[in-house]
């Protein structure tokens, strides 16, 4: 099966000029917790509500004047849409991510897929496998702190 058939396709994608409060908004407007930031019709980055929590908020960041750029991921990992399912679920789990964009073989932004979409699957191993390895890196990340 590939990624294609799967993946959500309607995403909304912020510009690194948007300010925290609209990304925020975006979000909160498509239950998501990740948004692709995009420019020139391009992939840039990624940002998430927790990279507003922490790089922004928590550092006393102004949500109406910061702009996504400056909490944003910009190394974006990514998948193909004609990606084997199996093979990407196994590679978010090395990753350790819950969620990749999909782009085609353009280099576009199609989709995005998650482990919510992997385990809608009737063979939905592959997302159990990919969730383990997402949370046992939590798991070991948490026990170091203590």
């Amino acid at each position: 099966m590939q990624v294609s058939e799967i993946m959500t396709r309607t995403i909304r994608v912020a510009s690194p000029e948007d300010t925290l409060q609209h990304a925020a908004r975006l979000m909160a407007e498509t239950d998501a917790g990740v948004l692709p930031v995009g420019e020139n019709d391009l992939l840039i980055g990624m940002v998430t509500d927790r990279d507003i929590a922490i790089r922004g908020d928590a550092r006393g960041c102004d949500p109406t004047r910061t702009v996504v750029r400056d909490v944003m991921t910009p190394e974006v990992r990514y998948c193909f849409d004609e990606d084997d399912v199996e093979a990407v679920a196994k590679n978010m789990a090395q990753l350790q991510v819950r969620r990749l964009p999909v782009l085609n073989r353009d280099k576009r932004l199609v989709g995005i897929v998650s482990l919510g979409d992997i385990s809608h699957r009737p063979d939905a191993e592959a997302a159990g496998e990919a969730l383990r390895g997402v949370s046992s890196q939590s798991a070991r990340h948490s026990q170091s702190i203590e």
